[in-house]
């Protein structure tokens, strides 16, 4: 797995080298197939929001050097897992696959969400990530 590196210090990069930059660290945590169906998707009403988001998000925060992808990934699971944004969880469940994670080391993130975000969100956490683990790994979660 390739880290994302940052800009270089003595120059900032353009829109277009962010949306780039973004589109490839997308494809690369979320997988071709998902990214491909949210390009799909795009609508005149979504449009400038995916381009913030793959330019923002992806292009600019997912890149930045002070953070592994794998350390970006236990983060996102905390966060959307705390704030019950369950269908941006459950993708990150599978980014989080991706990134080198194992079901251990996800189920001791969602552990000290319940300690800091609330037990009732850790649970149901447990229970969107148990059947995406399962069907990633081919096998029932640990």
């Amino acid at each position: 797995m390739t880290e994302p590196q940052g800009p270089p210090a003595d120059r900032p990069r353009t829109d277009d080298e962010r949306r780039e930059a973004g589109m490839r660290t997308r494809r690369e945590v979320l997988g071709d197939a998902y990214v491909d169906r949210a390009v799909a998707g795009t609508t005149p009403l979504t449009a400038d929001f995916h381009d913030f988001i793959t330019r923002v998000a992806w292009g600019d925060v997912w890149q930045r050097p002070g953070l592994t992808r794998r350390e970006r990934s236990m983060l996102t699971l905390a966060i959307t897992a705390a704030l019950r944004h369950w269908d941006e969880f459950a993708l990150h469940v599978r980014a989080a696959v991706t990134n080198g994670l194992s079901d251990a080391e996800i189920a001791e993130v969602l552990q000290h969400t319940a300690v800091y975000a609330g037990v009732p969100a850790a649970n149901h956490a447990f229970a969107v990530a148990r059947p995406i683990l399962e069907e990633l790994r081919g096998r029932s979660a640990e």
